[in-house]
């Protein structure tokens, strides 16, 4: 233990450690954490699309606007400090913020949003998509995204309201990067793009100074944020893939913060550490596929949703991991519709079934990834559908091939979970509440065409209408109705959002983590 401690301070920190020495908490000034961050393929906000790669660079740059540490449910100015949207001419106009800096030095300028755009746009990524839905194209980005003095223009296509669009470049790839330095570091014409997967050149409050794959990430303060400077003057991120480990860091003063630990490991805990919940973006469904004869009756779908156990698998082996929400867009966001009115009820389902004349037993295959909690939650819904004459054949698979069957719509039912792309609500409105063409080669990557559910054409129609509504209140509206009809409507049973809890020091406040990994902030840490 103390040879680990010694090499995690010696190297990461800089720390002299005499021989013998008794080791203290971990500095003042610095936030040391352990989680498993081998997902990482890429740390350019261009290419970045990992969990733990989205994390680093909420902290490495700004974004026009952005949900920020202070309140990440509020959509807030970033590098813009106000804007004027065009609905009719489809565009949005940003005026930049004065005084604003790269940590570099440089001053942002319009002209670096406009080259962090085409950059994302020209080298077409994984992340690209996120933009390129607006209609750009390598060919017309010089078009839709202009400049004039310290004003930025930004145009689409299709029907969107102003509001979609703010959400779309408040996501990741919409990270602004320092022009000059980046073009600087440019190799064989690759925009900087080697240089930027171990480098930073953004405006944020912290800078990338050290990356070692699968071993370790350093960040420093950048004193001059515009918002800011954290007290933290280092943040150390170092990949300790064992749970185990993990919690004996954390008990043990090592560390400040402990990121994957299981739930028997955080009941675990001693009396100098904190456990803190934060709600996630994923909410874990169940979904009958409307191929399957016997699941296409609405009395089934009715009945299916007194039929899980939501508080015995939330208060027993889902503790502190998931919490009851029947909604399609997390808690926690505008839009999100938090009511919860169904609950475990053998009884009502089954006059639900006897109201419908659906005859009992129905014999059903389940599809789940071989893996906890998942392989937990299907034992638990077999036993409670089994009670109304539903029982479920498990099968489980790989997640590779539990989706691709999903994919495939070659299932019954489905046990799985879905996130947003960003955080929009029309990111699952699509998903769960819209199917314009249910045909077998019409694939599309929704919840409602993977289950061949032909979603009712008025459902659809007000997909698009609050896709195109420009009233962000009434928008919001028309989700919370979506969601409510989709609660109680649909053959897809939204039963959980899942939730993050995280061990850390008594001494550390203000570490925020908001519904997914792009909003979790070090700025505002302070350790007493």
């Amino acid at each position: 233990m103390k040879l680990f401690r010694a090499a995690l301070m010696a190297s990461a920190l800089a720390l002299p450690l005499a021989a013998g020495a008794a080791y203290a908490a971990t500095p003042a000034d610095a936030l040391v954490i352990a989680q498993n961050i081998d997902d990482i393929v890429a740390l350019d906000p261009a290419q970045a699309y990992e969990f733990s790669a989205g994390e680093i660079n909420a902290n490495l740059y700004d974004k026009l606007v952005q949900y920020d540490a202070e309140d990440t449910t509020v959509l807030a100015p970033g590098l813009a400090s106000e804007w004027v949207a065009d609905e009719e001419a489809k565009s949005l106009t940003f005026t930049m913020r004065e005084g604003a800096t790269f940590a570099s030095g440089n001053p942002v300028r319009a002209e670096d949003v406009k080259f962090s755009f085409t950059r994302v746009v020209t080298l077409n990524l994984t992340p690209a998509f996120i933009l390129t839905q607006l209609g750009w194209t390598p060919d017309n980005i010089g078009e839709m995204v202009t400049v004039d003095g310290n004003k930025v223009t930004v145009k689409w296509t299709g029907d969107f309201a102003s509001a979609f669009v703010l959400n779309v470049l408040a996501a990741r790839p919409g990270a602004i990067v320092d022009e000059v330095l980046v073009m600087q570091n440019e190799v064989d014409g690759d925009w900087g793009n080697a240089w930027l997967n171990t480098n930073s050149a953004g405006s944020g409050p912290f800078v990338l100074t050290d990356y070692r794959p699968a071993e370790l990430v350093r960040l420093t303060a950048n004193e001059n944020y515009w918002n800011g400077a954290p007290a933290m003057k280092q943040v150390l991120i170092r990949h300790v893939a064992e749970a185990a480990t993990q919690q004996l860091l954390l008990t043990s003063g090592d560390i400040d913060i402990a990121k994957n630990l299981t739930p028997d490991q955080i009941g675990g805990l001693g009396e100098n550490v904190k456990v803190e919940t934060y709600p996630q973006a994923a909410v874990h469904f169940l979904s009958f596929n409307q191929k399957t004869e016997e699941l296409t009756d609405p009395a089934i779908w009715e009945a299916a949703r007194y039929l899980v156990d939501y508080d015995g698998m939330t208060e027993t082996f889902l503790k502190g991991q998931m919490e009851k929400h029947q909604a399609f867009w997390p808690k926690g966001f505008p839009g999100s519709y938090d009511e919860t009115p169904y609950s475990y009820d053998v009884e009502k389902a089954k006059q639900i079934l006897a109201d419908a004349g659906i005859e009992t037993p129905i014999n059903v295959t389940l599809d789940v990834i071989n893996s906890a909690p998942f392989t937990d939650i299907a034992q638990s819904l077999q036993a409670g559908f089994s009670e109304a004459g539903i029982n479920f054949d498990i099968l489980p698979g790989t997640g590779a091939q539990v989706i691709t069957k999903y994919r495939e719509r070659t299932h019954q039912a489905m046990l799985l979970y879905w996130g947003p792309d960003f955080m929009d609500p029309h990111s699952n409105a699509k998903a769960f509440a819209y199917n314009s063409n249910n045909a077998d080669d019409a694939y599309a990557a929704t919840t409602t065409w993977r289950n061949a559910w032909a979603v009712p054409q008025e459902m659809n129609d007000e997909v698009n209408a609050a896709l195109a509504e420009a009233d962000q209140s009434v928008r919001n509206e028309m989700y919370v109705d979506l969601q409510q009809k989709v609660q109680a409507e649909s053959p897809i049973i939204i039963m959980f959002q899942a939730a993050l809890q995280i061990g850390m020091a008594n001494n550390v406040e203000g570490y925020v983590n908001g519904s997914n990994s792009d909003f979790v902030y070090y700025r505002l840490v302070t350790k007493d």
